[in-house]
């Protein structure tokens, strides 16, 4: 990167997953094809691509296919097709398969894959198109002139824990754009400030989410089929909570584990990665990995509120993609393929605009229109209303979901819009009745959080101001008299400790940035709205490798 404290480009990305890169790579395209210079960047907070990137993930490639026609699919990195697929339900002890399995969750010519190995790959072809990508590099703040998005200040660095230079203090830089297209991932920080300073999610229904936690084992050949495609529903759920597992066979001898709970449960001592770990207790789990050893870990949130919930995705000078624009289709649970579609219908938004010399909102709004215009956004529709059926309970969710398919997604709501509410309106007042069972860990096969987090490969400079921040301490005393700090069991990283002073019993919590794994969950969940994420240096965070 220069090292002037400007840089200017014809088109900025916030962030190089998946559907930023789609975005560079078809734009870059076009560019080409009609004999444009191509003035592409990427800003990717990870220290290399994919290190930031998880998901499950199993993928339509299809979409790929369009991105790239004349490239051999094979040659994505670690890819296996799916072979075998059964949803179950778990009791403690037992395990029931489902007497149907339902079309938006099949996965018939799939694949299972590492997302930030495609993501790798991605990057390389990106890089031969002509596309500028900086990695380990954050943006950091959003830059107005007139009212309008115009750029974005990356982080500072060389500053002391609190905010002051030091002798190795790099000032930000200016990174200027005629369109910035924010592509980074699931509760954005600059897409949040966006949504809220231009009011794009005026009329629509709160974004929710869900708390994936994943592990993936090394397991003897046998134990569980490559190509396997196991989900779960019930255990160690309780009836009112959404949420479920999942076991993939990754290859001959690697075994993909997870479980996402929904983060609108209301009692404050539920842990998301102690579900996990309690999942792993139930036979059939325990099976698999009973002579297998953990190799990574890691935990994303998940943006599951459904076509309802997606914002305007458009303003003058900018664009939001993929997960940052909560593109995620239920119940399948997928949002690669849609963040792939909205990068291309977005490139060719943005291709237009800059040929014409107008990247007014008017302009742009061309990118919505050809978004509506594709099977994806189809996929949307048919599952609009599916989140809201599961907001109680699980059994009464499988009825109304029932008539969502009997009615075409529309459900019960007689405007054919139901109505979500804010996951962190969901919290209960603590009392001995939230209490859940504790996991006997053995750091073997159940892992308490420190000792998982040492396999999620999370390291920060430990010089720096905290980036996870908290607006009032009095309000965290709030919080601990009434909720006992959810904060210490919603986080999967253990960011957030409560401590006691032995003679008064009063509470405080100690915060450990450093063990932080980017999920976000703590500025989604908190039940005051009390605590922020925000980025650390460039290149800090988890190094999920092939997660």
């Amino acid at each position: 990167m220069s090292n002037d404290n400007l840089i200017e480009t014809d088109v900025l990305v916030i962030g190089g997953g998946p559907a930023g890169l789609a975005f560079a790579i078809h734009y870059a395209d076009l560019s080409k094809k009609n004999n444009l210079p191509i003035k592409v960047m990427i800003l990717e907070k990870a220290a290399v691509l994919g290190n930031h990137t998880l998901s499950g993930a199993v993928m339509n490639l299809k979409n790929i296919s369009q991105l790239l026609p004349d490239v051999d699919l094979t040659t994505i990195p670690t890819q296996t097709p799916v072979q075998q697929e059964e949803i179950l339900f778990l009791t403690k002890k037992n395990a029931f398969a489902l007497p149907f399995h339902p079309k938006a969750m099949s996965n018939k010519g799939n694949h299972i894959l590492s997302l930030g190995a495609m993501v790798r790959w991605l990057g390389q072809i990106a890089e031969q198109k002509g596309v500028e990508i900086f990695a380990g590099v954050a943006g950091h703040e959003p830059i107005f002139e007139n009212g309008k998005l115009v750029g974005v200040f990356t982080g500072a660095s060389g500053l002391d824990h609190e905010g002051k230079p030091m002798a190795n203090y790099q000032p930000p830089t200016e990174v200027r754009a005629k369109i910035i297209i924010l592509a980074e991932g699931s509760r954005g920080h600059l897409t949040k400030k966006l949504i809220e300073k231009y009011s794009l999610a005026q009329d629509k229904n709160p974004q929710v989410y869900s708390l994936g936690v994943k592990e993936v084992w090394e397991v003897p050949e046998g134990a569980f089929l490559q190509g396997r495609v196991c989900h779960t529903l019930g255990f160690p759920l309780s009836s009112d909570q959404f949420g479920g597992g999942f076991v993939y066979g990754f290859s001959k001898t690697q075994v993909v584990i997870g479980f996402c709970s929904g983060l609108d449960y209301s009692n404050p001592a539920f842990d998301p990665h102690g579900a996990l770990q309690m999942y792993k207790t139930h036979p059939r789990i325990a099976g698999i990995i009973k002579n297998g050893k953990l190799i990574k870990y890691g935990a994303k949130n998940i943006p599951e509120g459904g076509l309802f919930s997606l914002p305007k995705l458009y303003h003058d000078n900018f664009m939001l993609i993929g997960d940052a624009a909560g593109m995620v289709a239920m119940p399948s649970l997928k949002g690669i393929h849609l963040g792939i579609k909205a990068g291309m219908t977005a490139a060719q938004a943005a291709f237009e605009a800059i040929k014409a010399q107008d990247t007014s909102k008017e302009t742009l709004s061309l990118y919505e229109k050809l978004f509506k215009d594709t099977p994806e956004y189809r996929e949307l529709y048919a599952s609009r209303n599916f989140r809201q059926c599961f907001t109680s309970n699980l059994y009464f969710g499988f009825l109304k979901f029932g008539i969502n398919l009997i009615t075409g997604g529309r459900g019960l709501s007689l405007s054919g819009k139901s109505k979500l509410e804010a996951d962190y309106k969901h919290c209960e007042t603590a009392s001995k009745d939230n209490h859940l069972p504790k996991v006997a860990f053995d750091n073997k096969m159940l892992f308490d959080k420190e000792a998982d987090l040492f396999f999620s490969g999370t390291k920060h400079n430990e010089e720096q101001p905290c980036h996870i921040l908290i607006s009032s301490r009095d309000t965290c005393v709030d919080c601990i008299e009434r909720f006992e700090a959810p904060c210490q069991h919603f986080c999967p990283a253990q960011v957030f400790e409560l401590s006691r002073d032995a003679q008064t019993n009063k509470g405080k919590i100690i915060l450990h940035p450093s063990n932080c794994v980017h999920c976000k969950t703590c500025d989604i969940k908190d039940p005051f709205q009390n605590v922020t994420w925000v980025p650390p240096y460039g290149a800090d965070g988890p190094q999920y490798d092939n997660m």
